[in-house]
């Protein structure tokens, strides 16, 4: 059977036709993707520049304070994730993006709100009075959604080590909270961020604040401690 040449073209622009389909497509796909993320961005700097929080505590709820929240939180499960255990261990430097002195200024304001539970050398478990000091903090929740443990770990020893130990003092505020309390929402309220020795080290102006030792306090003793505080901000 002939074919003849007419057909030949036409068929041959319309395999064309179906071949270039596909791309026009996804390149339209592609433009409708772009176009939802500078509007999702365009409605992010759009937001109010103080977060909306209790009247009480609304003033430290910085746009800064926020995205390191916002980070802290994904990270950790508490939001945006499937659920399970409610925090998994998070780099510093992919949590906050600025200098460790910048990073524990944002929490100078909550000094009301927070309290630092101090370790002896090498330990992380928790004295009577440190237990002391995690259930008044928690108790006094005021309505916020979220309950930070900030652990770190004083220089002596090596980073790895210390990391560790900053990691079993965290969790060791996080199960003393588990059967002191008997709460199934913990594992969503609760975010563990542990620092070592590498990051965010506290100096002398928090010896001014709520702890759990009273005595000596210089940035050895200080950092061998977990820093605690309900969080108002609303994200």
């Amino acid at each position: 059977m002939s074919t003849k040449p007419g057909g030949l073209v036409v068929a041959g622009v319309l395999a064309l036709a179906g071949l270039a389909t596909p791309t026009i497509m996804m390149s339209r796909w592609q433009g409708q993707a772009e176009e939802r993320l500078r509007a999702a961005e365009a409605e992010a700097a759009a937001e109010p520049q103080v977060a909306v929080a209790s009247e009480a505590n609304a003033e430290y709820c910085t746009p800064q304070l926020r995205t390191i929240l916002r980070r802290v939180l994904t990270s950790c499960g508490l939001i945006g994730g499937a659920g399970g255990r409610g925090c998994q261990p998070v780099e510093a430097r992919n949590v906050a993006t600025m200098s460790g002195d910048d990073f524990n200024a944002l929490f100078l304001p909550m000094r009301e709100r927070g309290g630092i539970v101090q370790f002896g050398r090498d330990a992380s478990d928790l004295e009577p009075t440190d237990v002391t000091l995690v259930n008044r903090v928690f108790a006094d929740r005021q309505g916020a959604s979220y309950f930070f443990v900030v652990s770190r770990a004083s220089p002596e020893g090596n980073v790895e080590h210390n990391r560790e130990l900053s990691r079993a003092r965290a969790e060791a505020v996080m199960t003393h909270l588990q059967s002191e309390f008997h709460d199934p929402e913990l594992e969503r309220q609760v975010g563990l961020l542990w620092l070592g020795e590498e990051f965010a080290q506290l100096d002398p102006s928090f010896c001014e604040w709520s702890r759990s030792d009273g005595g000596e306090c210089d940035p050895n003793t200080l950092n061998r401690s977990a820093f605690i505080a309900w969080i108002d901000c609303q994200l």
